[in-house]
């Protein structure tokens, strides 16, 4: 009986996130179609999506965010921005830890969420895995984001890796273009994603999603064969801050 109520509690949990999704999109929906209808009007957009959607689903699911930083991002200075993921709320918490607005570099199977997809397609750049032609676009199409003072985010695990996982293996994709445009590495740790909203149906609940943001790693002096030295080393500061956190 105890293992019904629960499991019917997630069920609502599940289904009110997805609800908390939606309203923010379709309360606002003209204004974000304007804004994500020219690149020039993109950091209007960014704030409607840090301040009115991604807020209000964390604190409308009860996860409060917590951030502590070990080093501020300057206002109007480029990044790349890289984190352990986990959970979808990685997407809302990142939007969270960053008032310098970014654009995701994501996977194209996105575009399927109902009204999220519609924006996603419109405002992020999308890659295919599996198309080389695809990933080179990608390298472009962040290039003249960079050149218009935005920062990158990059989940580099490639998606969410399985439930037991702690960190999976990193892609160099965020690393090679991090070198390739001079630009500071962020590595951030996301600590409870995977206990507040994991993709396992019947599990999460309420509480702290807390983050930490780590010393930036400076790229201007590397060349594109240290890649995997980066990679490795910012891979190496989640994963330890991990094991000692979560």
């Amino acid at each position: 009986m105890l293992k019904l109520v629960k499991q019917t509690g997630q069920t609502i949990y599940r289904i009110w996130f997805y609800i908390l999704v939606a309203v923010p999109i379709l309360l606002f929906f003209p204004f974000l179609v304007i804004f994500a209808s020219r690149e020039a009007w993109y950091p209007q957009f960014f704030w409607m999506a840090r301040n009115l959607w991604a807020r209000f689903i964390l604190y409308g699911m009860f996860c409060f965010p917590k951030v502590t930083y070990e080093q501020k991002l300057v206002k109007n200075k480029s990044y790349m921005l890289v984190a352990n993921h986990t959970s979808m709320l990685d997407i809302m918490l990142m939007l969270v830890v960053s008032r310098n607005p970014f654009v995701f570099v994501g996977k194209k199977e996105l575009v399927k969420i109902p009204l999220f997809g519609f924006f996603y397609k419109r405002v992020c750049i999308m890659v295919d895995r599996d198309n080389t032609q695809s990933r080179t676009g990608v390298y472009r199409r962040a290039q003249k984001r960079l050149q218009q003072g935005l920062s990158i985010c990059i989940f580099p695990e490639g998606g969410v890796p399985e439930e037991h996982v702690l960190l999976d293996k990193f892609k160099d994709g965020a690393f090679k273009m991090a070198i390739a445009h001079k630009i500071p590495v962020v590595p951030m740790t996301f600590y409870d994603n995977k206990k507040r909203f994991s993709f396992t149906f019947f599990s999460g609940g309420p509480g702290k999603c807390r983050a930490k943001v780590h010393s930036f790693i400076e790229t201007k002096s590397l060349e594109a064969d240290d890649t995997i030295t980066l990679r490795e080393g910012v891979r190496e500061t989640i994963l330890n801050d991990l094991v000692k956190n979560v």
